[in-house]
Parts: structure tokens; sequence; C-alpha cells
């Protein structure tokens, strides 16, 4: 039968065997509200990583417009993934803030305040005068901007993570959170559409002089549509149901420290299993999405058109394929899809890496790409529904921003930076292979102690169906597997 933490106040994982619920306990799903609350988070992911997109495919155009030096050495692109590095820094401090902020007045107003900044960031960006111009002043503005833009992001995936999770019918949970990492995809392609299309329209001089602008200032309109979605959306329903049941969360009455301790304390062992696979997911996404590029150039002889082509390949087949796989997972359980990747991780990356540098033909690299492309969907398809069920309501979106953001800002941000500074620096281009390999394993050793989360209840809450009839039904009869 399905198990719920009814307090919510147990550590991650830890569900009691209630299965029998009164009709009033039981939530039906709005599905005008559902809709509206897909639409409103999935297109501020879109617009994040569409800015993440165009920053990592511009990164050597970007090198030689920030920082002085021979464009063709890896100083300048060092520096440029510092900077991207720097704002994956300030995220961890972005999430305890918004985190917090977020358990205590709600999930819409923070959605609402993390999609406003980060529009700021990259619309400053954009409008950025060069090192030419200003001299130092250009990459010092630069990273500011970027750090704004991290600051935000701390609290936005993980956001719309929690917020949606609650919406979302047990049942369905992986399909209806499924849509986020769509949105996703969907900024990365678009990212490197608009980038692609520019620079195949422009001589390099004018994408030095203003034409990397141009994908920047493109994310203002967006931007202006995002913020309006995010006005319409609903409040979180277990957000909701808190204040109604007279808890209004326990953290209210706390100092920032005092909740951050105690989260840390009352739920470790969730946040070490969502930092271990958040870990082997963004490692995952910031080689494939942010090094790639640059390795095509730098070490596997192919044009950064026909580079981002293949990664743009892999993307729209990510795209094909997140939803179905988000929707088997409410099927056959989320640990089997997570199993996949962790074990292409391992054994598959070696191979993909040598199709790249040694492939004789285009279809053979983008075969090495693709594969890279797969082990990052199991994870992408999966990890919004898991996350978010690990930690009871009073706690999630503080426990989830604290885990997802310290490991993505240690592991998956600085990926792009050890990548490139490890291969400058032993002329060993092979380690990136090595390198996701060690998050497969990490990710393996994680999985041993995640609970299965397709399906059940969340720690907190009581039940969630899509219609009257699911909820009579468990009124009568009780929770079944």
């Amino acid at each position: 039968m399905l198990a719920v933490d009814t307090k919510g106040q147990s550590g991650s994982g830890a569900h009691t065997d209630r299965s029998t619920w009164a009709r009033d306990e039981i939530r039906v799903s709005d599905p005008k509200a559902m809709q509206r609350s897909i639409a409103g988070t999935a297109v501020g992911n879109f617009m994040e990583w569409y800015d993440f997109g165009i920053y990592g495919f511009l990164a050597t155009t970007l090198a030689q417009v920030f920082y002085p030096g021979d464009s063709s050495s890896a100083v300048g692109l060092i520096a440029t993934f510092g900077t991207l590095a720097a704002a994956f820094a300030v995220r961890p401090f972005g999430g305890i803030f918004f985190g917090a902020l977020g358990d205590r007045i709600g999930r819409k107003k923070v959605l609402i305040m993390t999609v406003s900044l980060m529009a700021i960031g990259t619309t400053i960006t954009g409008l950025l005068p060069s090192y030419e111009a200003i001299g130092i002043w250009a990459p010092i503005l630069l990273i500011i901007t970027k750090l704004m833009q991290g600051f935000s992001t701390g609290g936005e995936y993980v956001g719309a993570m929690t917020y949606v999770s609650e919406h979302a019918p047990d049942r369905s949970r992986g399909a209806l959170t499924g849509y986020l990492p769509l949105g996703t995809l969907g900024g990365y392609i678009t990212g490197a559409g608009v980038v692609t299309l520019i620079q195949s329209q422009l001589p390099v001089s004018d994408m030095l002089h203003w034409g990397w602008r141009v994908p920047f200032l493109l994310g203002v309109p967006l931007a202006i549509v995002t913020l309006y979605m995010r006005l319409r959306i609903d409040e979180s329903p277990a957000f909701e149901e808190l204040g109604q049941a007279g808890e209004d969360n326990s953290a209210a009455g706390e100092t920032g420290w005092q909740q951050f301790r105690q989260t840390v304390v009352g739920q470790r062992r969730g946040l070490l299993i969502c930092m271990g696979l958040v870990l082997a997911e963004n490692v995952t996404n910031y080689m494939l999405t942010g090094y790639l590029p640059t390795y095509f150039k730098q070490v596997g002889g192919i044009s950064g058109s026909r580079g981002l082509t293949m990664i743009v390949v892999a993307l729209v087949m990510m795209l094909i394929v997140v939803m179905p796989l988000a929707r088997l997972s409410d099927r056959i359980g989320r640990k089997p899809l997570l199993w996949t990747g962790s074990s292409l991780l391992i054994f598959g990356s070696v191979p993909a890496f040598l199709l790249i540098r040694h492939g004789g033909n285009y279809p053979t690299r983008l075969l090495g790409v693709l594969l890279i492309g797969l082990m990052l969907v199991c994870f992408n398809s999966t990890t919004p529904s898991t996350l978010p069920a690990l930690f009871p309501t009073q706690v999630r979106f503080f426990a989830v921003a604290i885990g997802f953001n310290i490991s993505v800002s240690l592991f998956g941000g600085t990926t792009p930076l050890v990548a490139e500074t490890l291969v400058s620096g032993t002329g060993n281009v092979m380690l990136p292979a090595f390198i996701l390999m060690a998050a497969g394993v990490v990710g393996a050793i994680t999985l041993w102690f995640t609970p299965e989360t397709a399906g059940k209840v969340l720690p907190g809450s009581g039940p969630s169906v899509a219609t009257e009839q699911e909820a009579d039904a468990i009124a009568r009869t009780g929770l079944r597997e």
C-alpha cells in the first residue's frame, strides 16, 4: 500500500503505513490551475536555461570581448568559464535565501522574485560595454551580472520542482514535472539555434562588436511574458494547507540560522541523497552543454557551427523522449531510470568520447554526443519528481534548495572550468570521460539509499488525485499500489 509521513516531521524517505483517509483530507487537482502552474514554471525554466545556453555557446566569443590576450589561448576561456563558476558559487546563498523564504511566505511569491531578478541580469548582460571600451571594468561588470543571475537561479528551478510537485496528483507527478526539463531543453535548443543563426550570418568582426549582444537582448520580451504568466499562477495547495491546518510553518518564528541548522540536521539523509543525484545529473548536464562546444573546437578539430549542431541534435532527441520517460517513471518507478543513467555514465562515457575524438565521420561523432545525451535524459526526466518527495512540506523548498544548489555549485557549475583546466594542463583529452564516470559512481552509490517515490503521497500532505471518483474510492477503501 502507499505510505505517507502524516506529520511531515521525520527525516527524508520516512513514511508511516497509514492507508486510510477522510474524504476532506484528499485533494482533487484542479486541471486549469495545474495548466497555469505548469506553463508559468516551465517558461521560467526556458528563460533561465536559454541564458545559460547562449553564454556557453558564446564562450569563445565572450572570451575575446571581455578578457584580454590571445583569443586562441586557454586563458580567456578559463576566465570565461571562471565567471560562470562564480555565478554557481553564489547559488547556495540564493537557494538558502529563497528556499527559506518560500517555506515562510509561499512558493508563488518567490517564483515571481527569482524570474524578475534573472530577467534583469540577462538584460544588463546584453548592454555591457566591452573590455576595449572600459578596460578591467568590463569583466567585473560581467561577473556582477552573472552573480545576480546565479543568486536568483538558486531559488528558480528548485522552486519550480517544489511548486509543480505539490500541485500534481500523486500518480502522475512524474509526467507533470516532466514539463520542467522540457522547458529547460527548449531553452538550450533555442539558445543554440539563435547563436548558430547569428554566427552564420555575421562576420567575426561584427560578432565581436555587437552580434554577441543580440541573443541576450532577445530574452527581454521573453522575460515580460514569463513575469505575466507567473503572476497568474495559484499558490501551492500543500503550502496553503499548512495555514488552514493551523501549522503555518513552524519555521516562521525561527531565525534564518536556526531554520538552516534544523533543516540540515533533521533532513540530513534526504540532503545527502539529493546532493548525490544532483551531482550525477549536473556534471553530465554541464559537460554536454557547457564544455563540449569548447571541446569540439579546442580538441576535436570540429568547427564551432558543426559542434553546436551536434549538441542541438542531442538536445532535440532529449526533448522528444523526456516526456515519455517521465510518464514511464510513473508506471515503473523513478529508480529504474536513474539506475540506467548511472550505469551509462560508468560504462558508456569512455566509448562516447572515443567516438567524438576518433570518429571518422560526422554520424559517428554525433553518436558519441547522443550517448551522453541519453545518460542525461535518464536523470532529467526523473529528478524533478524525485527530489521534492524526499522532504516534508514544512521544509521542502528550503531542503531541496540547500541540497540541490550546494551540489550544483560545487560539482555542476565548475565542470566546464575543471574539464578545460585539466585538459589544458595535462594534455589528456579523455579526462572529461573519467569525470563523467566518477559522477556515475556517485549516482549509483546514492541510489542504494534512495527511496522509491513514484505514486507515493508527499510527506506532510494528504493524497492528491485527479478525479472526484478516485478521491471517493480512497476514502472508502484506502490507498493501494
